[in-house]
């Protein structure tokens, strides 16, 4: 697995891939940031995390959007699935690899913190947890980005297909017994006021594990046709 989070931290960072995502999140961020800032003049840095998810919608289809598309169009995607790493290995290290490019974004969002800080009374706390409520997005969201690779060899039709879920599932406001674990929006809400609630973990963790999981199964089948 780390031979593959190896592997694809290299293709982020030796290509644009990577900066274009940082470059295009710390974008919004700014805007948020100068707004909250300096046009309302309101010092709150877990709701400038809160409006800056927003962004997520459109950005990490950037990320996953090549994961499995780019190589089975390639036909790179043989080697892969004759590979002596386990298809598990794989997908895990394919996730992990794009959630740590979420993971320098944040440390690099983090510096707006810094700045509230310095000029103001600004608690910690609060800021944490909701990094941390944004993070559990992104990782869903990167799950399903996979999923959305997986099924297809087009780079742009998997982002479309990314992108179109997630803006479906913000719409899906109201819990039911159907919708509740693909309201990740919803789910988000508690984080920025502090707190921690097993509810929203472990609904983002089930998403997270589903999608994870699909995707194995679409490269297993694969592997056995092969």
């Amino acid at each position: 697995m780390f031979a593959v989070i190896k592997k694809e931290l290299k293709s982020y960072f030796y290509t644009p891939v990577g900066y274009i995502f940082i470059a295009l999140f710390l974008a919004v961020v700014s805007f948020v940031f100068y707004q909250y800032t300096f046009s309302q003049r309101y010092l709150n840095f877990e709701y400038i995390i809160w409006d800056s998810t927003v962004v997520l919608t459109f950005i990490i289809p950037v990320l996953t959007m090549r994961l499995f598309a780019e190589e089975k169009k390639s036909g790179t995607d043989q080697l892969l699935m004759t590979s002596p790493k386990s298809i598990v290995s794989i997908v895990l290290g394919k996730f992990f690899a794009a959630t740590l490019v979420v993971v320098v974004a944040l440390l690099c969002m983090f510096v707006y913190y810094g700045v509230l800080r310095y000029f103001g009374d600004v608690s910690l706390v609060e800021p944490l947890v909701a990094m941390l409520g944004f993070l559990l997005l992104a990782m869903a969201y990167i799950s399903f980005g996979m999923f959305a690779s997986a099924i297809t060899e087009n780079q742009v039709i998997a982002a479309v297909i990314s992108i179109g879920f997630f803006l479906v599932i913000s719409f899906a406001q109201n819990y039911t017994s159907f919708t509740e674990m693909f309201a990740l929006t919803n789910m988000f809400r508690k984080f920025p006021q502090g707190i921690i609630a097993l509810k929203e973990v472990v609904g983002y963790t089930s998403f997270i594990l589903l999608f994870n999981f699909l995707t194995m199964i679409i490269l297993q089948r694969r592997k056995s046709v092969k």
